[in-house]
């Protein structure tokens, strides 16, 4: 395999650590930048030592472009990742999607970087009734996150289009893993549910808890991200689902942790939130056509590796010590 410089975008989040760790682990030149607006700085300590960190926001053109010199490509992860958060400052949504994207799509273009993969989100799909999600689906965004991803997606396409910009968007879908914060408000709901219910709190479900999601772990999405920043085919600016390809219920998540952790606790119920999805799966045709990809990683077992990771091994009697 022939090594390559890449540049990791939000490299101290969940998905960038794992990312980066992976191509350092595979010989790559690696070069991160994060300005720690959705991660903890005590994250920089947790970092690899062998990779040129860099510190700023994208928004900077300066940065940006210091960040992209000698890049041959690049992984764009960098951006703020909450419908919540985004409801209630969709102005800072719009600035770290939208700007901080099209400072990076210009200066990778005016470098000559190779290829740009960018992480979107499934959410651009918003209330479609129709399941699986399949790409070619219209768009039906329901919050500022969500929009502001689909205009990421484009901003690509039209940079593939006009000024040669290889990239492509891949839709990541409700990505989980060891790493991932369990705490603050906007915890994604796995960790979440695992802190409270190790703690011996009953998890809170915004709906009937019958809605799903697409649970992916964390080490498919980086083979997937990782693998469309080297596949030898143009991309051209497509977007691309990446999940499991399977739904599963909150419900049926609380259920799973129970059996996990030991404990006996049912959820409680709350209104359904502004901006939720009801339901979310992935088709995973395209990925596995144009980048070989298929998931790995079991829902269960991906629950146990999160579990463990924040708890230990499991004892004699076949649970996890919380």
């Amino acid at each position: 395999m022939r090594q390559e410089c890449f540049l990791v975008t939000g490299c101290a989040g969940f998905i960038g650590r794992h990312i980066l760790r992976r191509l350092l682990a595979d010989g790559h030149s690696v070069r991160g930048i994060d300005d720690f607006s959705t991660s903890d700085r005590k994250t920089r300590k947790e970092l690899p030592r062998n990779f040129e960190f860099i510190e700023g926001s994208l928004c900077d053109p300066e940065k940006a472009a210091a960040a992209i010199s000698g890049i041959d490509r690049v992984i764009h992860l960098a951006s703020i990742p909450s419908v919540p958060r985004s409801l209630e400052n969709p102005r800072e949504s719009a600035m770290s999607s939208v700007i901080g994207t099209v400072t990076l799509l210009d200066a990778a273009a005016r470098s000559g970087v190779r290829r740009i993969v960018q992480a979107s989100s499934s959410s651009v799909y918003g209330d479609s009734p129709v399941l699986p999600r399949i790409e070619s689906d219209s768009p039906r965004p329901l919050s500022p996150y969500a929009a502001a991803k689909l205009a990421q997606e484009q901003y690509a396409s039209v940079f593939a289009k006009c000024r040669g910009l290889d990239s492509v968007s891949l839709r990541y879908f409700n990505v989980f893993g060891p790493g991932q914060n369990p705490n603050g408000p906007y915890a994604a709901v796995v960790p979440k549910f695992i802190r409270l219910m190790a703690g011996g709190k009953r998890p809170e479900i915004y709906g009937d808890g019958n809605q799903t999601r697409d649970f992916t772990h964390v080490d498919d999405v980086a083979a997937a991200t990782i693998g469309a920043s080297l596949v030898s085919r143009p991309l051209r600016g497509e977007t691309i689902n990446i999940g499991s390809g399977k739904g599963r219920s909150l419900n049926e998540l609380a259920t799973c942790l129970n059996e996990i952790l030991g404990t006996c606790l049912e959820p409680v119920y709350a209104r359904p939130r502004p901006g939720d999805v009801r339901n979310s799966l992935a088709d995973i045709a395209k990925a596995e056509r144009l980048l070989g990809y298929l998931p790995s990683v079991p829902f269960r077992e991906g629950l146990e590796r999160t579990v463990a990771s924040m708890f230990g091994k499991k004892g004699k009697s076949g649970k996890f010590s919380v």
